[in-house]
């Protein structure tokens, strides 16, 4: 009897678990047929902050414009997720032992928009005009040049060996796109005349104060890679892009919120908190700059050491970062220079000097220093909020340590003028972009606050002659630490870029720009 019913209980069990199965195939091609069958839209519209001067990469810095371009230009190398130079039209490359030679194996059957095959000869044209064009190719790369091996191999020469040039080339800031030969010859004063790359989309119609049309190029062959940072495959799904020139930010926030736009670019801190309710709308933000504090080394109560020490003990980053960026998940603090995402130059050398808020330490130093109540000027502008609200706090956290403190408040124009007088100010804060490499930084330019130091130039020149990156980057903390313990300037915090998506769209990325070239929208 027993046997009987365990053989029963058996088959059920076996029915049971067929049927489940069945239930889950049915369920799975249920969802799988929903996934084929969804629909797209055959457009990705976008809202951009301004009308780019040009889309000429090579002649501007408008992150608008280098945003647009980079969907319809590539360049040999770009960077990935990481940071790191990686092949796009350039298959490979060879550096020579001394490092003055860089062969670069060139992808073969690439077309450019217009049909041509990418050889050589548009190479050496296009990475030549970038040499003579971009203002951060002739500074770091001076006297460089590129020639045409032979049809698909490329030599870049250089006068010095340096561990940035992979890193300059690949960078977005001004970015040396691959164009025809004919299109460089053509270009005038102002940049080319026509644009005509060989990326994911191309140039269609550019209607004055209104938009940017581009269209998916079917001729495009897209490296076999996963998509990482600017690199990677490139798919295209959607047909067309349209990038609106929307300057009032009510206008982006509110085209999101309606649908009108897929994405809005450069959302305000003040409306972080309205968007993050919208069910419909997607909030992407990641770091894109530092708000530094610059002290003038030349000239006035700041030229003494001791004083620029004083304040560094004095401030309080947090209380500063608050009041300027609003919202805790709007920033973050970190000693470094650099991006911290950036491992290659990432570093916390000099951290015993940042974020002290040690009042006690700074009326010491003040006292040690023989100060008497002489006025220091904090130099800003209401043009950037950021800039204008971190100076009052600034001024507040020195008079508590004593400081007789004035602000001078001008328009953007006026105050960088200003800034040029080391005569007119002692402290400003900037806020500005991440560079790629430490020689690009604002605090060691010496035309940006002044900084005219011996041990900062010859750290520099290390980290570009280093034979390493690990030997660059050691190098670099040594610049940095300094910087901190000479006190001509210190990070107060990392900012955040904030963009606003639809949530129904899919496959963007959010790197150093929005990347839409793998994005799609469900309708």
């Amino acid at each position: 009897m027993r046997g009987r019913k365990f053989g029963f209980l058996i088959i059920m069990f076996a029915l049971m678990t067929f049927l489940a199965a069945c239930n889950n195939d049915e369920k799975a091609s249920t969802k799988e047929g929903t996934k084929e069958n969804a629909k797209y839209k055959e457009e990705i519209n976008v809202a951009v902050t301004a009308q780019p001067p040009t889309l000429d990469s090579a002649v501007t810095v408008s992150a608008v414009a280098l945003d647009i371009t980079g969907n319809i230009f590539e360049q040999l190398y770009t960077l990935n997720a990481d940071y790191e130079p990686t092949p796009m039209l350039a298959e490979s490359v060879d550096v020579s032992k001394d490092g003055l030679t860089y062969t670069f194996k060139l992808r073969e059957g690439i077309k450019f928009h217009n049909g041509k095959e990418m050889t050589s000869e548009d190479v050496e044209a296009s990475m030549n005009y970038w040499l003579k064009t971009s203002s951060r190719a002739k500074t770091l790369l001076e006297g460089a040049k590129f020639t045409a091996a032979d049809k698909y191999n490329v030599k870049l020469t250089v006068k010095q060996a340096s561990s940035d040039v992979l890193i300059l080339m690949s960078s977005q800031a001004q970015f040396p796109s691959i164009m025809p030969k004919e299109i460089i010859e053509g270009a005038g004063p102002d940049g080319v005349k026509e644009y005509i790359g060989t990326g994911p989309y191309k140039f269609v119609e550019w209607k004055q104060d209104q938009y940017i049309h581009l269209t998916k190029y079917d001729g495009y062959q897209s490296v076999d890679s996963k998509p990482s940072g600017f690199a990677g495959k490139k798919e295209a799904p959607t047909k067309d892009l349209f990038f609106h020139f929307v300057t009032d930010h009510a206008t982006r926030i509110a085209g999101v919120q309606s649908g009108q736009y897929d994405l809005a670019d450069s959302i305000p801190n003040e409306n972080y908190d309205q968007l993050d309710a919208d069910k419909n709308v997607k909030l992407d933000a990641l770091p894109n700059g530092t708000l530094t504090a610059f002290f003038n080394t030349n000239q006035g109560l700041l030229a003494n050491e001791k004083y620029r020490q004083a304040i560094l003990a004095a401030l309080n980053n947090d209380e500063i970062m608050l009041a300027s960026f609003a919202k805790p998940d709007l920033y973050s603090l970190d000693a470094s220079y650099m991006n911290p995402k950036q491992t290659q130059w990432a570093t916390n050398a000099g951290k015993e000097y940042y974020n002290q808020a040690d009042t006690k330490k700074a009326k010491k130093l003040l006292k040690e220093a023989g100060y008497k109540g002489e006025q220091i000027t904090l130099l800003t502008t209401k043009d950037y909020a950021e800039m204008y609200s971190g100076t009052l706090v600034i001024q507040e956290q020195l008079s508590k340590i004593g400081m007789n403190v004035k602000v001078e408040n001008f328009d953007f124009p006026t105050f960088l003028e200003t800034k040029n007088d080391p005569s007119k100010w002692d402290i400003f804060l900037a806020s500005t972009g991440y560079q790629l490499t430490p020689a690009q930084l604002l605090p060691v330019t010496p035309d940006w606050a002044g900084l005219n130091n011996t041990t900062v130039k010859e750290g520099l020149a290390a980290i570009r002659g280093a034979a390493s990156q690990e030997e660059a980057k050691a190098e670099w903390e040594k610049v940095q630490a300094y910087l901190y313990k000479y006190g001509s300037s210190s990070v107060l915090g990392h900012y955040y870029s904030v963009v606003a998506t639809t949530n129904k769209m899919e496959g963007f990325e959010l790197f150093e720009a929005p990347i839409v070239w793998n994005a799609k929208v469900k309708e």
